[in-house]
C-alpha cells in the first residue's frame, strides 16, 4: 500500500512537470509522420535515362520491346532539364521504371549526372555488335555492376537457360511481408518508449536532487526502494501509453496486444533502472551529458543496422536495443514468433531486476550526492 501511495504522489507531481507530457508528445509527433510523412509502401519505380545510337529500325525495336513487356507503359513526348539544358526526351512510364529516351550521349550523362540517376549509351562497335555504356552513380551495390558486366556478355538464351534451371526453395510458404510503414513501428517504438524512458527517468532524478528530495530520504523511515520503484511505475506508465499511441493506430487489432503490453512494460523497466544507475553516478544532467548522448548513439546502431539489412555485424546483436526491435517487430508480424517476444522481455525483466537492485545500492550510499 505504501508504494501504491507514493505511485500516486509520483504521478501526481510529476503530471505537474514538463518531462511528463515530453515522452507523449513525442509519440503524438510520431504517429503524425507515420501517419502523412511515410506512404504504406515506398514506391520502387526507377528512372533511367537511354541513348540509343542505332538505325531507326534499332531503336523503334527496343522501344516496342519495352512497350510489349508491359501491356499497361505508356509513352509521351517532354521535356526535362539538366544543367541549365532543356533536353526533348520521350518517357516511357513502366509498372517499374520510368524511361527517358533522349537524342544524344551527352543529354544522357547530363541528366545522369544531375538527378542522380542511372543513363545508358546503346550503340554499335566496329563489329556490329552491341555496345552498351552505363553512366552509374556510385551508391549501386557489387552485385548490380557485376550483373550488368556479365549481362551483355553471354548470349540472352544462355542468361534464361540458367535462370530457369536455378533451384529455387523457400525457406517459408506462409511468411507475410509487412508495409514500409509498419515496418518503421519497431524503430519508430524503441526510441520514443525505451530511449526516452531511459532519458526523462534520469531527468526526474537529477531535479529531485536540485530540490532536495534525494537529501531529505536520508531522514525520513521510507524506503528508497519504494521511492526508485515509484519512478519507474511513472516511467512504464508513459510508456506504455506512448507505445500504444504509436502503434494503434497503424496496426488497428491485428496484433497480440498482452504480448504487446508485456515486452512494453519489460523494456520500459530496463530502461528506467538504466537511467536510475546513470543518475546515481552523476548530480546534474550537465555533467551527465556527455554519457547520455555516448549511450544513445550505442543504442540507436540496431536501428541501422535494422533498415540496412545487408549491414548486420554480429556486435551489433550484442547491444539491448537489437532484441528490442525484433521482438517489436515479432509482435506485429502477421505471423510473427511469439516465443522471441516472450524469451526477450524475460531477459529486459532479470537485466532490469538486476541494474535495480545495483541502483538501489548506490542510492543508499549516495543519498546526498
Amino acid at each position: 500500500m505504501k508504494l501504491l501511495s507514493s505511485f500516486k504522489k509520483e504521478l501526481i507531481l510529476a503530471s505537474r512537470g514538463f518531462y511528463f507530457y515530453i515522452e507523449l508528445l513525442f509519440a503524438l509527433v510520431i504517429l503524425a509522420v507515420l501517419l502523412f510523412a511515410i506512404p504504406q509502401n515506398f514506391s520502387n519505380i526507377t528512372t533511367e535515362y537511354l541513348y540509343f545510337n542505332l538505325p531507326q529500325q534499332g531503336k523503334e525495336i527496343f522501344i516496342n520491346n519495352i512497350l510489349e513487356n508491359d501491356p499497361d507503359a505508356k509513352s509521351e513526348m517532354v521535356e526535362i532539364e539538366a544543367g541549365g539544358k532543356t533536353f526533348d526526351a520521350e518517357l516511357i512510364v513502366t509498372e517499374e521504371s520510368e524511361i527517358y529516351i533522349v537524342d544524344s550521349e551527352e543529354a544522357v550523362r547530363m541528366l545522369a549526372e544531375t538527378h542522380r540517376n542511372i543513363g545508358a549509351v546503346i550503340e554499335l562497335n566496329n563489329d556490329n555488335q552491341l555496345y552498351y555504356k552505363y553512366y552509374l552513380q556510385g551508391y549501386e551495390s557489387t552485385r548490380l555492376k557485376n550483373l550488368i558486366s556479365i549481362l551483355f556478355n553471354e548470349s540472352t538464351d544462355v542468361l534464361v537457360e540458367r535462370i530457369e534451371n536455378q533451384e529455387v526453395r523457400p525457406l517459408s510458404t506462409d511468411y507475410e511481408p509487412l508495409t514500409d510503414r509498419e515496418n518503421t513501428i519497431p524503430p519508430l517504438t524503441v526510441f520514443s518508449g525505451s530511449l526516452m524512458g531511459m532519458f526523462i527517468m534520469a531527468s526526474y532524478i537529477f531535479l529531485d536532487k536540485k530540490e532536495g528530495v534525494i537529501k531529505a530520504y536520508a531522514v525520513t523511515p521510507s524506503s528508497v526502494w519504494k521511492y526508485l520503484m515509484s519512478k519507474i511505475f511513472v516511467i512504464l506508465l508513459t510508456s506504455v501509453v506512448s507505445g500504444l499511441v504509436i502503434i494503434m493506430p497503424i496496426m488497428g487489432f491485428k496484433i497480440n496486444y498482452g504480448l504487446l503490453l508485456l515486452l512494453l512494460l519489460t523494456t520500459g523497466f530496463f530502461a528506467s533502472t538504466l537511467g536510475l544507475l546513470i543518475a546515481s553516478f552523476y548530480d546534474n544532467l550537465t555533467k551527465a551529458f556527455g554519457v547520455i548522448y555516448l549511450l544513445f548513439f550505442v543504442l540507436m546502431v540496431p536501428g541501422i543496422a535494422y533498415f540496412i539489412p545487408s549491414w548486420n555485424p554480429v556486435w551489433v546483436k550484442i547491444i539491448p536495443t537489437y532484441p528490442m526491435l525484433q521482438g517489436f517487430k515479432e509482435i506485429i508480424l502477421p505471423k510473427g514468433d511469439i516465443a522471441y517476444p516472450l524469451i526477450v522481455s524475460a531477459g529486459f525483466l532479470a537485466a532490469g531486476t538486476v541494474l535495480f537492485f545495483i541502483t538501489n545500492i548506490r542510492f543508499k550510499k549516495t543519498l546526498s550526492v
